[in-house]
């Protein structure tokens, strides 16, 4: 074989070689982000599956981001049913620090998320993909965030027979629940509650078409508990 074709044979080896052991780092190393918003509903607007139907739609996503090798879990509270306790969000999304899909860290622990503090808003809680989710003055308003909170990261308790969680994130229609401003904007007569990313007000309904009057698409935060 002359010399130049094992020269370019060999060449192209190594750089064969070379893209497939950056890719293995790359796929070892994972992705560095570990807070998002989702960028989509699963389908069935404040039916999410429950919370761990919620988790797993925030792993599906965070994996699809490369970022599935950390734990997700959603910024989701939960009211007291079934024998089993209210469930507050903060407490079930990690210590921190989290850092968005470009790099930027939104909250340096649960204290800091919940304080003036937070660089959460809408140039820095990107979804997954690293996107800005449009909102209040944009063509289509997908500002309102499901939680289910308080400011404070607790569960928003409903008046009797009322509902702040989409009946503990399993309804498709009807209900209510309460949603965060990502963006800090909105026509509330309160002004606190406008800036609030967690705890704005509530929905006109749980289906997809009802949380659209709002100005919700039924995305929800993602937080890596690890």
């Amino acid at each position: 074989m002359p010399s130049r074709l094992l020269l370019s044979t060999g060449a192209a080896v190594a750089a064969t070689a070379l893209i497939i052991g950056c890719g293995a780092m790359r796929s070892s190393s994972g992705n560095p982000m570990s807070f998002f918003i989702t960028s989509a509903n699963p389908g069935k607007g404040g039916d999410l599956g429950g919370l761990a139907g919620a988790d797993r739609f925030c792993q599906s996503l965070a994996t699809s981001a490369g970022a599935g090798n950390k734990t997700w879990r959603a910024y989701l509270s939960t009211t007291a049913a079934n024998g089993q306790p209210a469930v507050n969000a903060r407490d079930r999304i990690g210590t921190g620090p989290w850092t968005n899909a470009k790099g930027v860290v939104v909250a340096t622990s649960v204290a800091d998320l919940h304080s003036a503090n937070a660089k959460v808003g809408k140039d820095t809680s990107l979804t997954e993909k690293g996107e800005v989710v449009s909102g209040f003055g944009d063509p289509v308003n997908r500002h309102d965030i499901l939680t289910g909170s308080r400011p404070d990261g607790t569960l928003a308790v409903p008046d009797p027979g009322k509902d702040t969680t989409c009946g503990n994130w399993t309804k498709s229609d009807g209900g209510s629940a309460i949603v965060g401003h990502h963006d800090h904007k909105g026509t509330n007569p309160d002004p606190v509650a406008n800036a609030s990313w967690n705890s704005s007000h509530g929905t006109r309904g749980c289906s997809v078409d009802q949380l659209k009057t709002s100005g919700s698409a039924g995305l929800m935060y993602c937080f890596a508990t690890n």
